[in-house]
């Protein structure tokens, strides 16, 4: 059996690294490769791919604007297609959040190729791959202490735009903002929101 897949990578290096590495293994075949979150979706509808190599920090829309998002939108379209993240951010935060967006796997773009390859067949195949050291950590750390709203309005603090542009965003007005804003700065130990942000993206909470 031939497993077909799907690589989502903003990076084109990167992606033509990992579609030679994975076409060496006799079972495996890259039928599709996209560098926007918001295409992975159709993407593996019209591929008939199986499993969907994901990155996690790659450009797409507001509705889909990250990997962890296109793993939820998968997971949510019933496609059937299974989800692994491979990516250079192994931060806890992240491995939690692919989890929960319905992601099979999460291993970082260092793993050797033949792990890879193993843990592409193993995703395939129903069952769950988690790098055992982020796995480690995250169960250490705990869950991250920022709320959904939180999350939100922190996304789009990291681009550095006034609070105004925010809410309109995000859709609330711009003192609901400023307190979701205020919570976060507090959680995160910082002063600034753009600092909230910040650190709240190299958790691996956003």
């Amino acid at each position: 059996m031939t497993i077909r897949l799907l690589l989502a990578d903003d990076q084109a290096l990167v992606r033509g690294a990992l579609a030679a590495l994975l076409s060496l293994e006799p079972d495996l075949e890259v039928v599709a490769e996209v560098g926007r979150a918001d295409d992975v979706v159709e993407a593996a509808a019209a591929s008939g791919a199986d499993v969907c190599l994901l990155d996690i920090e790659m450009p797409g829309s507001d509705a889909v604007p990250d990997g962890i998002a296109a793993a939820a939108a998968l997971s949510a379209g019933a496609t059937g297609v299974r989800a692994l993240m491979v990516t250079t951010f192994g931060r806890p935060g992240y491995l939690r959040r692919a989890l929960e967006a319905g992601a099979s796997g999460f291993v970082v773009k260092d793993t050797p190729a033949t792990e890879l390859a193993e843990a592409v067949r193993r995703v395939h195949a129903g069952l769950r791959v988690v790098d055992p050291i982020l796995a480690g950590e995250s169960l250490a750390g705990g869950a991250h202490p920022l709320t959904e709203r939180e999350v939100e309005v922190l996304r789009v603090a990291l681009e550095g735009v006034p609070v105004a542009r925010i809410a309109e965003r995000v859709h609330l007005s711009a003192g609901t903002v400023r307190n979701y804003l205020s919570s976060a700065i507090g959680k995160t130990g910082t002063t600034t929101r753009v600092e909230a942000a910040r650190v709240a993206r190299d958790r691996g909470w956003i």
